[in-house]
């Protein structure tokens, strides 16, 4: 028998003792408040396909308008952490998918002019669906399936992205004093994407999975996030008001990075998107583990033997 081998099979119950006991306590009291819920009969025939991603780090270009000393940088690109996996719909919320919700009084109807019909054996992401609409569905699927659903976080929908996400990043030197040299670069930016225009939304499977299965991501539909726009001022960080948050106004994710107000539908309407508008507005959600999911992973990091176990009494 190894040291480690020792050390694990010498580790005292006592030590799970209180943390399944506190786990128990807890469970019943969620139990007895409603916060666990019966699947309903019918759970299966609404559960969305997933595509699971293991925890893990990755490099992002953070959200956000940045400033320095007054003048427009680009965002900072830093490490960041997945802590847990991550379960995420492979497709974008249908059109089909949608109107159910909306057949249920739960959702508004998609903008008039934005419903294409899916062709016989095919479907389309649902667009012209606004923030506020995301998150009604998100309920409505997740009263429909017993489970937690809900939009992913700028940071997620990245990870999740891969190498499809897209930097949008200028290059410009972050010291430059230069306007003009930012002003120039955006406006070819921006050009090239009104250049690349696709305002007719694909069926599903149209642009492929990434490699770690995601479909369809960065098309032409733009997926809203749970993260509200935020101004960083870098200057002013040793002042204490470095960040200011504007939620009401959300980022959504696609070929680039843009903020829309929670109520717009039709981003060519405006409602302070940033650049060149998205093709289409949509949706996909991610998956969240319940409480007593949770407990099981937290009793599964103490329990001898486990990836997470270092042998550490």
């Amino acid at each position: 028998m190894t040291a480690l081998t020792r050390k694990q099979a010498d580790r005292p119950i006592s030590l799970l003792l209180p943390a399944l006991l506190a786990a128990s306590l807890a469970a019943a009291l969620s139990f007895q408040l409603g916060a666990f819920r019966a699947a309903p009969a019918d759970a299966v025939l609404f559960r969305p396909e997933l595509v699971t991603l293991p925890a893990g780090r990755f490099l992002h270009r953070l959200d956000g308008e940045y400033y320095r000393n007054g003048y427009a940088v680009d965002a900072p690109k830093v490490e960041l952490v997945q802590a847990e996996p991550l379960e995420i719909m492979k497709f974008q919320v249908t059109a089909r998918d949608y109107d159910a919700c909306v057949a249920d009084g739960v959702c508004h109807p998609r903008e008039p002019g934005k419903q294409p019909q899916p062709a016989l054996g095919e479907d389309v992401p649902a667009t012209g669906v606004s923030y506020d609409d995301a998150i009604a569905y998100a309920r409505w699927l997740s009263d429909r399936t017993g489970e937690l659903y809900s939009l992913p976080s700028d940071a997620e929908w990245a990870y999740a992205a891969g190498e499809k996400f897209v930097d949008d990043a200028l290059g410009i030197d972050p010291e430059s004093r230069n306007p003009a040299l930012r002003w120039l670069a955006d406006y070819n930016r921006e050009t090239a994407r009104k250049a690349a225009v696709d305002p007719t939304p694909k069926p599903l499977g149209h642009y492929g999975a990434n490699a770690a299965g995601v479909a369809d991501i960065a098309g032409n539909v733009w997926e809203w996030t749970s993260t509200c726009q935020r101004r960083v001022d870098l200057s002013a960080a040793a002042r204490g008001k470095a960040v200011d948050s504007i939620c009401g106004i959300y980022v959504a994710e696609g070929r680039h990075r843009t903020a829309i107000s929670s109520f717009v539908r039709e981003p060519k309407t405006g409602g302070c998107s940033v650049g060149a508008p998205p093709d289409n507005l949509g949706f996909r959600l991610v998956r969240r583990p319940d409480f007593l999911e949770r407990v099981k992973m937290g009793i599964y990091r103490w329990l001898p033997g486990s990836e997470a176990d270092t042998g550490n009494p």
